[in-house]
């Protein structure tokens, strides 16, 4: 005959302290499960605030890249004008020199003793008029490069002008959205911070890790009609059953979101609503 089981006093306490202790872990899963939906959807909610801005910072900052580099491409016109100039000038002073080298030789021609000497400077002139007109030349080309800077400069001011008032336009409608949404997001990143108090920080960075791999950017997610809220996937009912106890963070075997009950979901929201 089987002898019946029995409990002695001293046992009993060490079965209440493994209970207490096994209590105490589901609670610390099931805060930690709602500190992390809690912070999700106070992140959700950042995200339709920025989703309100739209692309506007983006567009703020692309005008003001393009307006820098149009001031830049203004300042190199600048420049390259006034090394043009200088080069006019430089072809200025190498035509009066070779004007007064003609003069000279022309001197000479009035000196010379024979025909061989009469020709040789009659080329040394010819060679300083093919000079003067490469110079005359050069000094076209520099003065109809001035005016085509002229007119790239002014285009460019031109552009500049249009894109810093489309720039104001911008800004005034960035800042009337973000006068409207700071206060709320001011108050909801605060919110963030302090539900991330409450987490652990292996479990946190997966939670920044899955949410930055997500387009909608939502880490974690109720179980909605037997699948999963972020890609809508079957979940197993045992599945199922182990998220609803509390016991462990499980997440979506297919996407890798987080999963929670609608149970967590709702502590979540009585906490948003303090």
């Amino acid at each position: 005959m089987a002898k019946k089981a029995t409990t002695t006093k001293t046992e009993e306490p060490q079965v209440e302290i493994v209970n207490n202790a096994i209590r105490d872990v589901d609670i610390a899963v099931e805060k930690r499960l709602v500190a992390l939906y809690t912070l999700q959807s106070v992140d959700s909610e950042i995200d339709k605030i920025q989703q309100i801005r739209g692309e506007l910072p983006q567009a703020v900052q692309d005008l003001e890249d393009e307006i820098a580099g149009l001031e830049t491409r203004i300042e190199n016109l600048k420049n390259e004008k006034a090394e043009t100039t200088q080069a006019i000038a430089k072809q200025d002073n190498e035509m009066a020199e070779h004007n007064e080298a003609i003069k000279k030789y022309e001197k000479q021609q009035d000196n010379v003793r024979n025909n061989r000497e009469y020709e040789a400077i009659n080329k040394e002139i010819e060679f300083k008029q093919l000079e003067i007109q490469l110079c005359e030349r050069r000094k076209r080309d520099a003065k109809e490069r001035i005016k085509d800077i002229e007119r790239h400069t002014e285009a460019a001011q031109q552009l500049i002008e249009r894109r810093k008032e489309e720039l104001e336009m911008k800004k005034a409608e960035l800042n009337d959205i973000i006068t409207e949404t700071e206060k709320d997001e001011v108050r909801l990143n605060e919110k963030s911070k302090e539900q991330e108090q409450y987490i652990e920080e292996r479990y946190l960075n997966a939670y920044k890790r899955i949410r930055n791999n997500m387009r909608n950017g939502l880490a974690v997610v109720t179980v909605d009609r037997d699948a999963c809220g972020g890609c809508f996937s079957k979940i197993p009912f045992q599945r199922q059953m182990e998220i609803r106890m509390h016991k462990k963070v499980i997440v979506c075997e297919h996407c890798g979101r987080i999963l929670v009950d609608d149970d967590i979901a709702a502590k979540a929201q009585e906490l948003l609503q303090k």
